[in-house]
């Protein structure tokens, strides 16, 4: 056994939160339009969107900052319980994403995320910002972004690739949904630590164990 302790590194816009969706929705009101004029399979710039040159960054700035999107984004189905599942059975979760590239927006963008993970029951040991993601160390990663993927693997690092319209032509491991995210990491964890039990005997399963602990009013 090689280390008792396996680091999973978790991406959030396209992973955990879905970022297209609430998105698109806030364009959709900007520009009013039908959302389904903005087609969720998308390249990774948002080409398909009608975009001008330097629109996109715009849109986004507005999104986050007036629209607070950061904050209103739903959840990737099965996210939340897969990931407390993984980390009931000991995978220390660090949530990795690349939020401050706002100017003077660094402040909302950081309150906006914390409190999207509280209100959506994620857990996590760490939360970093930053964009060059090898810097971080991480026993695996997961991550859509295919320009985070390819420098992630030129430096040696083991990653899930987290299916999204925008990268399926990637090689390598991938998973299409939290389920086959779960299975994987629960084999790269066996193989790291040796043993892995992927549910403590006595601990409540589900996002929404406080809710079913909290006593009747």
């Amino acid at each position: 056994m090689a280390d008792q302790q396996f680091i999973l590194g978790v991406d959030l816009d396209g992973v955990v939160a879905d970022h297209t969706n609430r998105f698109r929705a806030i364009m959709a009101e900007l520009r009013g339009v039908d959302p389904e004029t903005m087609p969720f399979e998308r390249d990774w710039d948002f080409k398909e969107w009608g975009f001008a040159p330097g629109e996109y960054a715009e849109y986004h700035r507005i999104a986050v900052m007036e629209h607070d999107m950061f904050r209103t984004m739903p959840m990737i189905a099965g996210a939340a319980d897969a990931l407390w599942r993984l980390s009931d059975a000991g995978v220390w979760i660090r949530i990795i994403t690349h939020r401050l590239y706002i100017h003077w927006g660094h402040e909302k963008a950081v309150a906006d995320t914390a409190a999207w993970l509280d209100a959506n029951r994620i857990p996590y040991r760490d939360l970093c910002f930053l964009g060059a993601k090898p810097q971080v160390e991480a026993d695996a990663y997961i991550d859509d972004a295919p320009h985070n993927i390819k420098q992630l693997r030129s430096a040696g690092n083991t990653v899930i690739t987290f299916t999204q319209p925008y990268n399926r032509t990637l090689p390598g491991l991938r998973a299409a949904n939290w389920a086959e995210v779960e299975e994987i990491v629960t084999d790269l964890a066996a193989r790291h630590v040796g043993t892995f039990q992927a549910q403590f005997p006595g601990i409540d399963a589900g996002s929404d164990r406080l809710d079913r602990r909290r006593p009747e009013p």
